[in-house]
């Protein structure tokens, strides 16, 4: 499977609650680049759209709420739905994304195991799977 939820552990006492994640610990691999997604605007605003040849990546919601549509292969997709902040979506390499339905006010953070190169995008669903096949 090209990705799977990870249950990061929560720890907290009465003055709030902490989510430590270590890159080759509680995510397979190591942390190269992070950054993360804000002020989308919209129900209708698609993030992602696209796969990537060396990276991989977690998403992890900090706040709010967004779905991930996660593609398998040219027909099959599941849908996610990430609401908390204890809970992380791995994507492998080769994995075409589709975040939406982004919460007002929600903060996308995403852990990427390789810096910005932008020629390792690949921006249409039919050279992913000709890439595959």
């Amino acid at each position: 499977m090209n990705y799977k939820l990870i249950d990061f552990v929560k720890r907290g006492d009465k003055r709030g609650s902490l989510v430590a994640i270590e890159g080759n610990q509680d995510i397979p691999f190591e942390i190269k680049r992070v950054f993360y997604i804000f002020d989308t605007q919209g129900q209708d605003v698609i993030r992602g759209d696209h796969a990537n040849r060396k990276s991989k990546f977690v998403l992890v919601m900090v706040s709010g709420s967004c779905k991930i549509k996660v593609f398998s292969d040219k027909e099959k997709f599941e849908i996610i739905e990430l609401n908390s902040p204890d809970k992380g979506l791995f994507l492998d390499t080769l994995t075409w994304k589709e975040m939406y339905d982004f919460s007002p006010n929600s903060v996308m953070l995403v852990l990427a195991s390789e810096h910005f190169d932008a020629d390792e995008y690949i921006s249409s669903h039919q050279e992913l799977l000709d890439l595959i096949n």
